[in-house]
């Protein structure tokens, strides 16, 4: 029997789908409690109503949507730095071959080398986006709820009676349970 009112959403399959336990419409969406004791299906449009379930992880979800913005803007710190890097090692690298006494032809040679380099990486880099965008896309919407009071004691006694029915079934197989039959001798 679930003993706290907390429920996780979880997806099934589209075959897999079954009726909702609301409105009796199919849905994939499933919730279960913590200790996955207690499950059922639930339509998404049902979760959205806050007088069903009361979405728990909203701020865990804002929090991460601000972790991923910070990442990002750190990687682009990173990559203006590195190129104000190289930059300078370029900057160094003429002066030094002009000192020598070299011709600035060479170096639009290694220049487009390294504009190539650079459109390889943001090419793998596009691509590692492109492969992080379907996890996000999984991520979001609430996923820990909390039913409402009323729906929550339902769930309880649903659970109760069909464990009342299950003890009450066994002690009828059972033969033990009944009395013995009387014996006539007096």
């Amino acid at each position: 029997m679930a003993s706290k009112n907390l429920y996780y959403r979880r997806l099934v399959a589209d075959s897999g789908a079954k009726a909702c336990w609301v409105c009796y419409r199919p849905s994939s969406t499933v919730l279960i409690s913590e200790d996955q004791n207690d499950w059922f299906y639930v339509c998404p449009g049902h979760l959205n109503d806050t007088k069903f379930a009361i979405p728990k992880d909203g701020e865990d979800l804002a929090k991460k949507k601000r972790d991923e913005e910070i990442e990002k803007e750190i990687e682009a710190v990173k990559k203006e730095f590195e190129e104000k890097m190289r930059k300078k090692l370029d900057r160094r690298k003429r002066k030094e071959y002009e000192k020598d006494g070299g011709k600035p032809k060479e170096k639009g040679k290694d220049e487009t080398e390294d504009a190539k380099d650079e459109e390889e990486k943001a090419e793998k880099l596009k691509e590692l986006e492109k492969k992080k965008e379907p996890e996000k896309a999984k991520v979001e919407g609430n996923r820990i709820f909390e039913l409402h009071k009323h729906f929550f004691t339902m769930r309880i006694q649903k659970k109760r009676d069909a464990e009342q029915t299950k003890r009450t079934r066994d002690r009828l197989r059972n033969p033990t349970s009944f009395p013995s039959v009387p014996s006539g001798e007096p």
